[in-house]
């Protein structure tokens, strides 16, 4: 339940880690990063501790709620472009002038394995699971997920999510060799990504079992679903995996499964819009005992 977690999100574990391997000369210069909004919490929030100042691109559409709390959280937000790769970019071209370390969200091995800590964290609490889902927007979570899963134990599954309107890992999955989107379209924008990480999709060949993809209406109802079922609030891409389960359970054989709900900073002006979405999908008729 990476929706309870500092900032709402996992993001923070990689963008911490990441952070703490910079040297002093390398801190006081800043650092900066594009994101579609949890990393940016993250970074701003891991800067402030570290004593560094952060500049975030994030697209023009990110959700105020994420906005707002990495500004809050003391960074400079610099809006662009319509996705996370136009402003990823335009990032790159401001750490050129500045000389800031770059924290990318997902394409940096350190990233990786700060976020590789929840699988740790999740098999020390629960050793029977044989079979975990993870979303996937660039590949940094699932990447670090399945290094550590397979590292303690080989045999467990690891399954990634995809929304269908963003589904570029999937493609590259499936097709064996990297596949970009020219367009991406979801109300999962924590992973509305166009293209696979150069450094997370080899490891995702490698070590991932299978990438499965939802639809944004399976997506809607998931958000209800532990909203009116789990008493919380997740956001698109948190609810990835829950959707996949729904979608899926029939296709793996789990005694014990577990999701990587990976965030909770929804936008709430968005839930009527999520409920319309919803209503189109049925999901939870089924007995699917989801312990969270």
């Amino acid at each position: 339940m990476e929706n309870q977690q500092k900032t709402g999100a996992f993001k923070i574990r990689g963008a911490t880690y990441k952070i703490m391997q910079l040297k002093r000369e390398e801190l006081k210069k800043g650092v900066i990063t594009a994101s579609a909004g949890n990393h940016a919490q993250g970074v701003a929030h891991a800067a402030k501790k570290a004593g560094t100042t952060a500049t975030i691109f994030m697209p023009v559409h990110t959700p105020h709620a994420k906005i707002d709390a990495t500004r809050n959280y003391g960074a400079k937000v610099v809006l662009t472009g319509e996705s996370f790769q136009e402003a990823y970019e335009a990032s790159l071209e401001l750490q050129k002038e500045t000389g800031a370390a770059y924290i990318h969200p997902f394409d940096d091995y350190d990233v990786m394995a700060g976020q590789g800590t929840i699988a740790l964290e999740l098999l020390r609490q629960e050793d029977r699971i044989d079979t975990i889902f993870v979303p996937i927007g660039g590949g940094g979570l699932i990447s670090g997920i399945a290094v550590a899963v397979k590292t303690i134990n080989p045999h467990i599954k690891v399954i990634g999510v995809q929304a269908n309107g963003a589904a570029p890992v999937y493609d590259s999955f499936q097709k064996k060799k990297p596949t970009n989107w020219d367009r991406v379209s979801t109300i999962a924008e924590g992973i509305a990504v166009k293209q696979p990480g150069k450094s997370t999709l080899p490891i995702i060949m490698k070590y991932v079992d299978d990438v499965v993809t939802v639809t944004d209406e399976q997506i809607a109802a998931s958000i209800l679903y532990m909203l009116e079922r789990g008493k919380t609030l997740i956001e698109g891409a948190g609810a990835a995996s829950i959707a996949a389960l729904f979608a899926y359970h029939h296709h793996f054989k789990s005694k014990h499964c577990g999701l990587i709900v990976s965030g909770g900073n929804i936008d709430l002006d968005e839930m009527s819009h999520i409920q319309k979405l919803a209503a189109m999908n049925h999901v939870g008729s089924e007995s699917i005992a989801i312990n969270s």
